[in-house]
């Protein structure tokens, strides 16, 4: 069905210790894709990616901060981006709000900036030049 559309790609995945995360990992990985994982450490053990004991780069981080995600991206220079970070209990939600609105919009609206190449970075503040 793919072919080798995945084959030798190098691809970042943030928020890969998911639930949805963890098996897209290991299906771009059966499918030959060089898998960068970046998110927070599972949330309990055993888990599910650390029991796949996938051949792929694990990194332990936050879409909160945009200056690293930019490393990241610069270091690792992922072709594909699947953007799966969130905070998506909702029990967490309600006793936590803010953080839930931090996690889920502003690491969706750093993620992608992370990825254009040609962005500035003076800590929190990223803009790009034209």
């Amino acid at each position: 069905m793919f072919g080798d559309t995945y084959k030798n790609k190098r691809v970042l995945i943030t928020g890969h210790t998911g639930f949805k995360g963890s098996w897209l990992t290991l299906w771009l990985t059966v499918l030959g894709a060089k898998v960068v994982g970046y998110a927070l450490a599972p949330p309990t053990e055993p888990n599910h990616i650390e029991c796949l004991n996938l051949d792929m780069e694990t990194i332990e981080g936050d879409v909160k901060d945009g200056a690293r995600l930019v490393s990241i991206f610069r270091q690792y220079r992922p072709e594909i981006v699947f953007h799966l970070a969130a905070q998506a209990i909702v029990r967490l939600s309600y006793r936590d709000p803010v953080e839930t609105f931090m996690t889920n919009v502003m690491g969706d609206c750093k993620c992608p900036r992370s990825g254009t190449g040609d962005w500035h970075s003076a800590g929190d503040r990223q803009h790009r030049q034209r």
